[in-house]
C-alpha cells in the first residue's frame, strides 16, 4: 500500500509528534499534583529519562503511547499498512528499549510504574488512582503497569 501523502507532507505531520508534554502525560501530571505530589520531570540523568520522577517514593513513572510502545492487544497500536517493515524494525526496538531501561533502574533500586495512554483515555483519575495506591502501599512493588479497561481492547 502506498502512503495517501507526500514524503514532504508525512516529514511534516511526524515532526509535530512530541515526545514529552503529551495530553496522556499532561492528565495524569495534573491528576497527582492535585492529590499533593511533588515530581520532577524528564530527568535525563536516569536512564530512559522517565517521564516523571517522584524521589521521595524512590519511583519513577512512564507515559506510554500505546502506538509507539505497541500495547498488547490495543486498539490504538496498530501498524501502518506502508513501511511495515521499517515500523516493525522501529516498533521491536522501542519495546527493546523500554524493557532494558525499566531493567537497570530496578537494578538500581527504582520502583518502576508503566501508565498506558489508552488507560488515561478511558479514566485518567482512575489511572491516577491506582498510581497512587501503589506509590503508597506497604510493602512497596517495584513495578506496576497500568492499562485501559476494555474501551481500549480490541
Amino acid at each position: 500500500m502506498v502512503d495517501i501523502m507526500d514524503s514532504q507532507t508525512r516529514s511534516k505531520v511526524m515532526s509535530r509528534i512530541r515526545s514529552r508534554d503529551t495530553k496522556p502525560e499532561l492528565l495524569l501530571r495534573r491528576s497527582l499534583h492535585a492529590r499533593g505530589f511533588r515530581f520532577r520531570l524528564c530527568q535525563r540523568d536516569l536512564p530512559g529519562s522517565p517521564d516523571i520522577v517522584l524521589r521521595k517514593w524512590n519511583a519513577v513513572i512512564f507515559v506510554h503511547g500505546c502506538f509507539w510502545h505497541r500495547h498488547s492487544y490495543c486498539r490504538y497500536a496498530a501498524t501502518p499498512k506502508s513501511r511495515s517493515e521499517f515500523w516493525l524494525s522501529k516498533f521491536d526496538a522501542n519495546v527493546a528499549r523500554d524493557r532494558a531501561t525499566q531493567l537497570t533502574l530496578r537494578n538500581e533500586g527504582w520502583r518502576v510504574a508503566v501508565v498506558w495512554e489508552c488507560a488515561l483515555k478511558v479514566d485518567a483519575a482512575g489511572a491516577a488512582a491506582t498510581l497512587i495506591d501503589w506509590l503508597t502501599a506497604e510493602p512497596a512493588l517495584d513495578r506496576i503497569e497500568i492499562e485501559g479497561l476494555g474501551d481500549s481492547r480490541r
